[in-house]
Order: structure tokens, then sequence, then C-alpha cells
């Protein structure tokens, strides 16, 4: 690898890559010149040149298999992107025990599942992260989104506790924090409520600039997150939401929101 291109040949592993910020994740890493694998449980949506191995992430025992299969089609991994993950909505009555075990298991558990799996061998690479994709739910209360948010701190405690323990190995481990994303994710939440239309615009209100985040932002934030020459960079939590966490903005109704970027693609 060279300064001028420290993607090329990269080894990556994104969970759930066929759709929204894991598509977009898995297609940047492509276009920097790495090699990547994409488990989810459905192969269609994969960007074309991932390699694909479906895998229910709810499974320890199928998890590791594929894990070990994704490292054998690449030779190896250097970096893991943990970002499958469902949504949740309701306040604290709304979800019963089964929703509860079923978000905790996905959104938290496939993490420490994949991260179980891939550490032997990160450990073989020079290049070795983690990066785990968490929310601004999990920094400010939001509204009907309970369950939803125990699962992303927990993802945030998780990251940390994570770096903590392998930083002496050289195994970096940090997060990203998105807004919210426009995504398939969201539009299946936007569906149930009684006035779509109405909810869509109140997503896009909550960001200061005005409209929600693009997966392709997202992407740009993991692979800074996972480049090899962000060997110093571990433990952190880093926002894309709009400056949702930190700016109160004043916003003008009648005045547009701000344009999302052209695609880096």
């Amino acid at each position: 690898m060279t300064p001028s291109s420290p993607y090329t040949d990269l080894r990556v592993l994104v969970t759930g890559g066929s759709s929204g910020i894991g598509r977009a994740t898995a297609q940047r890493f492509l276009d920097l010149g790495a090699r990547v694998a994409v488990l989810d449980r459905q192969a269609s949506g994969a960007p074309e040149g991932a390699e694909v191995v479906t895998v229910d992430l709810t499974d320890r025992t199928a998890t590791a298999l594929a894990v070990d299969e994704a490292a054998e089609l690449l030779g190896g991994l250097d970096v893991v992107v943990n970002n499958a993950g469902i949504s949740a909505v309701g306040d604290v009555t709304a979800n019963d025990d089964a929703q509860w075990a079923r978000v905790l298991s996905v959104n938290v558990t496939s993490m420490a599942r994949v991260s179980s799996a891939a550490l032997p061998h990160l450990r073989r690479s020079p290049h070795a992260a983690i990066v785990n994709m968490s929310s601004i739910a999990a920094t400010a209360g939001l509204q009907e989104r309970v369950l939803y948010s125990a699962s992303k701190g927990a993802v945030q405690a998780m990251t940390l506790a994570m770096a903590t323990d392998h930083v002496r190995e050289g195994i970096r481990v940090n997060c990203v924090n998105p807004g919210t994303v426009a995504t398939e994710f969201v539009e299946k939440m936007l569906a149930g409520f009684p006035d779509p239309v109405a909810e869509r615009a109140a997503l896009d209100a909550r960001q200061a600039t005005g409209r929600m985040v693009t997966p392709q932002e997202v992407a740009e934030t993991v692979v800074f997150l996972a480049s090899p020459l962000n060997a110093s960079t571990t433990g952190t939590s880093v926002p894309v939401d709009g400056g949702m966490s930190g700016l109160r903005a004043r916003t003008d109704p009648a005045e547009p929101p701000a344009a999302a970027p052209t695609s880096t693609k």
C-alpha cells in the first residue's frame, strides 16, 4: 500500500451490505480499490464486484462460518464494518419481549458474533479496524424510539469496550452515529405511520441542514475511520447527522433544505 492509495486491496467485510448504508459503504470501498465481501440475508442488492455470503446474523454458528467464508474469499480480513440493523418504533409500552429480543440480537449481539469470529483474521492484519454503526439515537432522546435507542446506545458503549480490549493488539474500533438517513430502512419505518408524508417532513426538519443524511455521506465517514492512514483513531464516535447532535439552528419554513452533494461514485 502507498499513501496515495491506502485502500488498494484492503480486505473489507460489510454486514447488511445489500441495501442502504451498507450497500453505499461496500460500493465506496470498491470504488477506492478495496476487496469487499458482503454478509446479508439476501444477495440481491449487493454492489457489483463484491463477494456475497448469505447468512442470518442472529445464528452464532452460521455467522462464524460466514465470516470464515468471507475471509477465505478475500484472502483474509483487514476491516469489519458492523452495519446490519433493523428498526423499532414506539414508546416503552409498544414492543413486546420477542421484539426486544429480536432487535437486540440483530442490532447489538450480531456485532459481537461477527467481531468475535473476525478477530483471528484481524489479528493477522497490519491494518485491522472495526467500524460499528451506531446512531444519533444513542445520544439524543428521540420520540417513539425506546427500543431502537437502547440498541444503539449499547453499540456505542460496546465500541468503547472493544477499543479498549484490542488497542494493544493493533485492532482499532470506532463507531459512526448517523442522523436520520434516507434509506429503504427509513421508508419501511415511515410506512407504519398514519401520515408518512408529514413524518418524512419532520425527519427532514430535525437535522439542522433541513434534510435527511444520505447513505453516501455515512459511507465516507466509514471509509475514513477504516483507512490505514488513521492508525491513531480508535475508541471514537463520529456523528454524521446534519448538525442534529450539537446545532440548534432556526429554520425559516419557507427556506428550502440544503441540497445533498452529488455522489462520489
